[in-house]
């Protein structure tokens, strides 16, 4: 009885680390706790039918004599025996599919967290980039603005230019005339 009783906390223990477990481990380890949990009722109730066994006996012991009684004794603490470490192999069991998890868990974690870094640094470069873009825009937008009054320069540069152009043919027309058709 002792030990069905550290059985059923070990199975409590299990049942917490259970509600701790990753979505994914969750339904093969509740199946896994449902049929250690039978096995252990079936245990339990073998060992009560055991026990009651026992009684009836040593009830017929006058009956079919001690040799008899011992033997049924020896047969059914045996049959106790066996069910007693099944039991451990199943919690044994159990305790390994447990620490496989938590193996599990811990590598799921820490491949997250390494995800979770190298989504970081992956931010960090696209904020770099955007900023580079942004300055970009803007000395483009500056570059644009001092070729337009370039632009602006050149053109007014070659409007004055024809204008002199015109005054000198003018001028030099004028002397022509004057000197040439004017006498």
């Amino acid at each position: 009885m002792k030990k069905s009783g550290e059985a059923e906390e070990v199975l409590k223990g299990m049942d917490e680390e259970l509600l701790l477990a990753p979505s994914s481990f969750r339904n093969p380890m509740s199946t896994t706790m449902r049929i250690y949990r039978r096995d252990l009722g079936k245990l339990q109730r073998d060992m009560k039918s055991t026990d009651l066994g026992l009684g009836f006996g040593a009830r017929g012991e006058s009956k079919y004599g001690a040799y008899t009684a011992e033997n049924e004794h020896s047969t059914q603490l045996q049959s106790q025996r066996a069910l007693i470490l099944q039991g451990t192999e199943s919690l044994s069991r159990a305790t390994q599919s447990i620490e496989h998890s938590h193996r599990i868990a811990a590598e799921t974690d820490q491949i997250g967290t390494d995800i979770i870094e190298e989504l970081g640094e992956q931010r960090e470069q696209l904020d770099r980039t955007r900023d580079r873009l942004i300055h970009t825009g803007e000395n483009l937008s500056r570059s644009r603005r001092i070729l337009r009054s370039m632009s602006r320069r050149l053109m007014t540069n070659k409007l004055l230019l024809s204008v002199i152009i015109i005054m000198e043919l003018a001028i030099l027309g004028a002397v022509v005339y004057l000197k040439f058709f004017r006498k």
